[in-house]
This record gives structure tokens, sequence and C-alpha cells, in this order.
């Protein structure tokens, strides 16, 4: 098993604008071990959420070298690449992204299709992932049928059931109040200490970033602080 679950080398990530190239990473190297909780912060335009989407292998980097779990993603084709996000990453969103004709049952289910899984066994899945994240009574509920901390423990749950080793989060608190968005950083951290579930997420709120165990500060497509609790 490598040392590291996430390894990126002097990544750099290029936009083409009407102005010219926009660079929004400019040679970012870090490293994240197995079971971290980690926090990615910086200002709107930092750089933050297109480092996300590199480790989520939904955009590639212009230059450098990134590895998940040993294993070289900069050079996986688009195949590897779904594979990987469907397997070892789960993905949530500010936006909770509920598919919103489907039940809670239905949402949590979708990656499973995608997997292979059959029909009895995703529902069977689905229905005890719904129960971890304590909405075991919301299984036929449709997401305009729950309140927005609700739609967002749907989205956790959708994230875990293919039982991935990262969890990647992008403002999931965004859309949320006060008191919901501490309810779902309990959440995140039970399922960080209890199943060792390695979570990164994008926050520019010091209060969220606070439930992490190391804080990445980002500016200007670089890293400016890396500092544990």
């Amino acid at each position: 098993m490598p040392q590291n679950l996430i390894e990126v080398r002097d990544i750099h990530k290029d936009y083409q604008t009407g102005a010219g190239v926009f660079p929004a990473l400019r040679g970012v190297t870090l490293s994240i071990a197995p079971g971290e909780f980690a926090a990615i912060m910086g200002a709107s335009g930092s750089g933050k959420s297109t480092f996300m989407n590199v480790l989520g292998c939904l955009d590639r980097p212009t230059q450098g070298e990134y590895q998940l779990d040993g294993k070289p993603v900069s050079r996986m084709g688009s195949d590897e690449l779904a594979a990987v996000r469907n397997q070892l990453i789960g993905f949530v969103f500010q936006g909770f992204n509920l598919l919103p004709k489907l039940t809670a049952l239905d949402n949590v289910a979708l990656p499973m299709i995608y997997g292979g899984v059959g029909g009895a066994e995703r529902r069977r899945r689905a229905q005890s992932m719904l129960e971890k994240v304590g909405l075991g009574d919301k299984l036929h509920h449709k997401p305009n049928q729950l309140s927005g901390g609700q739609q967002q423990r749907v989205a956790i749950a959708r994230a875990l059931v293919n039982e991935p080793r990262l969890i990647l989060a992008d403002e999931p608190t965004g859309n949320l109040d006060t008191q919901t968005s501490t309810e779902i950083m309990k959440l995140f951290t039970e399922l960080n200490k209890d199943a060792g579930i390695t979570v990164v997420l994008v926050t520019h709120e010091p209060d969220i970033a606070a439930f992490a165990q190391r804080r990445i500060q980002f500016r200007d497509g670089l890293v400016v602080e890396d500092r544990r609790a």
C-alpha cells in the first residue's frame, strides 16, 4: 500500500480565456495520507476548486504528476478515469446534485448501476447507507420533500455507497444554515474517524475548516500555508 493516498507534484492548470492564458494552478506539490481530514481554503479564484477537480479526476492538469493510491492518474485514459471516479472517490457538492424525479433510495443507488451491481443488492446497500446517515425513514421521499440538510445527507450516502477510500466535498455546507452545517460536518468527522475514510473538503469558512485536522490555504494558484491542528 502506498504511503500517501494522494500525491501531486508540480501541478499546473492553465485555462485559455479571451484575454490569453489564465494560470489557475501554478505549481502545487502536496501529499495526503490515508485517513487524513484536510480542508482546502482560499478566496474565490485562489485555485482551490480547480485543484479539487484535478483530485477528483474531473479535469486534467496542464503539467505535473498526480498519483492516487499509487496509480499515475496523469497517464490514465478516459475509461480508467471513470472507473477510479466510481470506485475510489465519493463526491459531495454544494448543490446536492440529486435527481429530482428519483427517491432518496434510487438517488443513492445510482453509482452502483454504473458499477454493475444487481437490483436487489443495490436496494439493500442504498437502504443501509441511508440508515447510516439517519434517513432510514425517508427512503421513498423525493428531494423536494426533504430539507436542505436531509438532501445533503442523501448526497453523502450516495457518495459512500461504493465504499470509496476518498471523499471529496466541494463547499458541502454552502447552502445550509449554521446548525445543519454543524450536523453535516459532524457526520464527515464520524466517517473519517470511525470508517477511516480520507476526507478532503473545499471551504472558505474558517468554522467549517476547523473540523479538519489539516488546513491547506491556497492563494493565486499556490499553496501558501499548510498546517495541522
